[in-house]
């Protein structure tokens, strides 16, 4: 089983095309459930974007998602979904966010929030990004939240601040990555997550020493970054028993509260 918690779901701005659909993809890696945001709300208009993949979402089962009923199940297996949606804020737009909130979380399709700090001008320091993660704590699911270097610390204290919160550090700090063992070390409700477009030596296994095993998850990045360079970070690391299956899928199912039965 394994659990991806940080894909994409649409076209980029970016003039190339990585991965493909999002279920060729995961057919291609056996990635059993992925959670996906949609890029046009990570990076243009959070409300259009997020009706556009609850609409995606729903489709599942009719070819839907992969664009091109890619997929034999059509997203469905065994009765299980196998794409679940976060709903992107847009912490300087929060009215826009209680709404979305509000409508997407109760069907089920959709099991977190995603914030992305540089794209929406709220770093980790900013009041706006403080003001959303409260939001996130009282809507009572994971956000998972850019970091990169740094600011992975100052997420960590937003968690410490915020009962209740619970949030996954997107790229893990990315370079700072130490930085990230350290955010994880100080709140056990920061969890940590391994894409990055880098793939430094020895990196996935530094961390997974040196942070509780119940913090640590798995994500791609896909379809912005082909799923082989979180496979191959993982793989060299060398990970096995409880370790390897927590960041796999246990942790994400838990986190998430998703099926995995097959």
């Amino acid at each position: 089983m394994i659990i991806d918690v940080h894909a994409h779901w649409g076209p980029w701005f970016f003039t190339m095309d990585v991965a493909g659909a999002t279920l060729a993809t995961m057919d291609r890696y056996g990635i059993d459930r992925a959670i996906v945001s949609s890029t046009e709300a990570v990076i243009y208009d959070a409300p259009a974007g997020n009706r556009a993949l609850a609409a995606a979402l729903n489709d599942q089962g009719n070819g839907g998602v992969g664009g091109r009923g890619d997929s034999p199940d059509g997203g469905v297996e065994g009765g299980r979904h196998r794409l679940y949606g976060y709903v992107t804020i847009n912490p300087r737009r929060l009215q826009e966010a209680v709404r979305d909130l509000a409508e997407y979380l109760p069907t089920g399709r959709f099991v977190g929030v995603k914030i992305h700090t540089d794209y929406t001008g709220s770093p980790a320091t900013s009041p706006q990004l403080r003001d959303a993660l409260e939001l996130v704590a009282s809507a009572g699911c994971p956000a998972l939240v850019h970091t990169w270097g740094p600011s992975v610390l100052d997420l960590a204290q937003v968690c410490l601040d915020t009962p209740g919160l619970r949030v996954i550090a997107g790229h893990m700090g990315a370079d700072g990555f130490r930085y990230a063992i350290e955010a994880a070390g100080a709140c056990d409700r920061l969890y940590l997550e391994p894409c990055w477009s880098h793939a430094p030596a020895g990196r996935i296994a530094e961390v997974a020493a040196n942070v509780d095993a119940r913090q640590l998850l798995f994500g791609t990045d896909a379809t912005l970054i082909d799923p082989s360079s979180a496979f191959g970070s993982v793989a060299a690391a060398n990970l096995t028993g409880e370790t390897a299956e927590r960041i796999a899928w246990r942790n994400a199912a838990e986190l998430f509260g998703l099926e995995t039965a097959l």
